[in-house]
């Protein structure tokens, strides 16, 4: 079972990293753009450090409120019901 969730998180992460690459690479070429709010579920369902990697790489989203403070805050919450999960 813990294998499965892990493998689950390291898909969804890489998952989300290569969406936000997708998404700034449609912005430099002026077309269509992934939804922020597609972004922000993606870290919400579990790809909070593949958003957080992405925004250093592809150096998107990174001024940007919601995500410059609620990534890390989702981040948070998420270690938070980890920890109450575990206990």
């Amino acid at each position: 079972m813990t294998d499965t969730i892990i493998y689950i998180l390291i898909s969804i992460n890489a998952l989300t990293f290569a969406v936000y690459g997708v998404d700034k690479w449609n912005a430099k070429q002026g077309k269509w753009r992934i939804s922020e709010a597609t972004l922000l579920m993606l870290a919400v369902v579990g790809g909070t450090i593949g958003a957080l990697l992405g925004m250093q790489v592809w150096h998107h989203k990174t001024m940007h409120l919601k995500f410059k403070y609620g990534l890390p805050l989702i981040l948070l919450a998420q270690i938070a019901l980890i920890a109450l999960v575990i206990k």
